[in-house]
């Protein structure tokens, strides 16, 4: 089998085929945070303030099982990217086989426990009664399309790992541009409100999974193997290995937002629309950042499983300089518009204070984006390698660092402990991943 398989990042070199993979990852989650920002702008400018709470109260909840489904995604692709780069071709065709057909099972049965426990879960997050009910409708619709985000996730996840960072961008700019024209239609035109948004959603996540499963066969097509298995439980066990602490690990992120928003909640809906509305932007802001992170999992995970530990040093310092670099030119960026920013979504004249509120958080946090990425970026090499149990201890170490500061200094900062909590969570995590990388027990990790 000749090394030079498409896609392979093995050979050849590693700043070239980092730049260009990761630049499509960068564009691609840009647009899939799109959806929820047009969302948002469109909710809060044509229906109001408090229908913006309403998302903004859902959001942690929903984020929470959209961040199960990325993990699970990434998770698998780490052992399709070890086989991959082995050259594996045929236990590489078993394993996409089976972790299609387990998110597929698992996502069905999330999107009932989902609509089971959602509205619990609010009350216990103290969720304003003034919007709760727009904010339980919201969710209800999201779970119903659960198995579209799921398949959707694993579909992009698998592109990624065979070396394919362009085709997952190509769906995602379709659906990001009909979720925009459903979302004028539905409410804009046809004025339902926060459910028309969801139902936008939705529809746009069902065609993008559709798209991505047709030409994701195609692909598997045109990589001749012999005959492989539609299911292996082995192969499975080692998927679930590493999906686990990946899925526990992007939950953490969701969790430390659902215990944080608990917190927000305590102040009213004016902070929290001032507070979902800079969370929207920095959510966009960061998704260079962590792109460049998966980049760099899917070029270690195939390194590792080629036994080319010698290039990895390479493309884990043209990571860094990747990830760094964007964040500090996106600083710039926010602390020169941040406030304009904030403006899309709520009126600078009837909610002055909720806009002061999301400008304050914004120009906080933006400058430590540079520190989010070299985090993302070396715990991305520690993921492709799959060395999980460190892994997952930077992002615990993360969650308790933002968690605890919060509750900490919630009340004697009237809140704004908030945009200092992510920040000192970041440090704490870089610092964990690096001296892993530099202590070198990630190296002995290889599970294929």
């Amino acid at each position: 089998m000749s090394d030079q398989i498409k896609g392979s990042m093995v050979n050849g070199n590693p700043t070239k085929a980092l730049i260009g993979f990761a630049l499509p990852m960068v564009a691609g989650n840009l647009f899939q945070q799109f959806y929820n920002i047009i969302d948002s702008v469109i909710v809060g400018n044509v229906v109001g303030e408090e229908a913006l709470a309403a998302v903004g109260a859902s959001t942690a909840i929903t984020m929470l099982f959209v961040m199960v489904a990325m993990g699970t995604g990434i998770g698998c692709s780490v052992v399709i990217s070890q086989l991959f780069g082995a050259k594996q071709l045929e236990k590489m065709k078993t394993a996409i086989s089976t972790a299609l057909y387990s998110i597929l099972a698992f996502s069905m049965f999330l999107s009932i426990l989902g609509s089971l426990i959602h509205k619990g879960l609010m009350r216990l997050m103290g969720t304003p009664e003034d919007v709760f009910a727009e904010a339980a409708e919201y969710m209800q619709i999201y779970f119903f399309g659960f198995a579209f985000l799921f398949l959707y996730n694993a579909f992009s996840a698998i592109f990624n790992a065979l070396g394919d960072s362009k085709k997952p961008l190509a769906f995602l700019v379709f659906s990001s541009l009909l979720n925009i024209a459903l979302d004028l239609y539905f409410v804009a035109s046809l004025q339902m409100g926060v459910a028309g948004a969801a139902w936008a959603t939705l529809i746009a996540q069902g065609v993008s999974a559709v798209l991505s499963f047709i030409f994701l066969l195609r692909k598997l097509k045109q990589i001749e193997t012999g005959a492989y298995q539609r299911f292996d439980g082995a192969l499975l066990k080692n998927m679930v290995k590493v999906a686990i602490p990946t899925i526990i690990q992007q939950s953490i992120v969701s969790v430390g937002m659902v215990l944080i928003q608990s917190v927000v909640n305590r102040f009213g809906s004016t902070f929290l629309a001032g507070y979902t509305a800079a969370t929207k932007i920095d959510g966009i802001a960061i998704v260079p950042m962590v792109a460049v992170g998966n980049a760099a999992s899917t070029y270690v995970a195939q390194n590792m499983g080629a036994r080319k530990l010698g290039r990895i040093g390479k493309g884990y310092r043209i990571c860094l300089v990747m990830a760094s670099g964007i964040g500090l030119v996106i600083a710039v960026a926010l602390h020169l518009a941040g406030g304009s920013a904030i403006g899309l979504f709520l009126d600078a004249g009837s909610s002055a204070k909720a806009v002061s509120i999301g400008t304050s958080y914004l120009g906080t946090v933006s400058l430590f984006y540079f520190v989010m990425g070299l985090m993302n970026v070396s715990n991305g090499v520690l993921r492709g390698a799959a060395d999980m149990g460190w892994f997952l201890s930077c992002s615990l170490c993360n969650l308790g660092a933002r968690v605890g500061l919060t509750y900490a200094l919630a009340d004697v900062t009237n809140g704004m402990i908030i945009q200092w909590a992510s920040p000192a969570g970041w440090l704490v995590g870089l610092v964990i991943a690096v001296f892993r990388y530099f202590q070198g027990g990630w190296k002995e990790k290889i599970i294929v």
